[in-house]
């Protein structure tokens, strides 16, 4: 069970149940995390989705963003974004074995997916600093300055859920990950 109380959501009628309302007429159901940033924090997480708007907006592809959330969620040891972005990664296009790959650190066999979980791991690992031959790596890689930005904001949005969901112990909603 989670540390943090949550109204329930059907019948909060304050700025969370507002939210709770946009999130469920938009993706059907409000997970867990969510509903406990909502319930505490509904302009936090209004940020949270604001941030997701302008990366759905952006040039990364919706597999490239979850597999980004899925590095750094792995690397932070956030068992409910790993199960998240698993299962989002996967209704994204990614295989389970890709996924699976990703999550043990083994290469995927795509230069391109492998660069961006290389680099996106090495942002986690060491706080955002990467070297110059990190840097060319991922450029040539074919990742374009617009999207490096896009990338930091993934990162930034996601640490801030992976640190929520540690402090919270929030349970897991989202299908179990082996």
């Amino acid at each position: 069970m989670s540390r943090l109380s949550v109204p329930n959501l059907e019948t909060d009628a304050g700025p969370s149940g507002q939210v709770y309302a946009q999130i469920k007429k938009a993706i059907g159901n409000v997970p867990n995390t969510f509903a406990a940033i909502a319930a505490h924090g509904p302009a936090a997480l209004k940020a949270v989705l604001a941030a997701d708007a302008v990366l759905a907006s952006g040039s990364l592809s919706k597999s490239d963003k979850e597999i980004i959330k899925l590095v750094i969620s792995e690397v932070a040891g956030c068992d409910y974004c790993v199960a998240a972005h698993s299962h989002l990664g996967k209704l994204a296009g990614v295989k389970p074995e890709v996924l699976k790959q990703i999550r043990d650190g083994q290469p995927t066999g795509d230069a391109r997916r492998d660069a961006l979980v290389a680099f996106v791991r090495k942002l986690a690992r060491s706080s955002g600093t990467v070297s110059d031959e990190d840097f060319a790596a991922i450029t040539a890689a074919g990742y374009s300055d617009a999207q490096l930005v896009e990338i930091s904001l993934a990162f930034a949005t996601t640490v801030f859920t992976n640190v929520f969901n540690r402090i919270n112990d929030t349970e897991i909603d989202f299908p179990a990950v082996a």
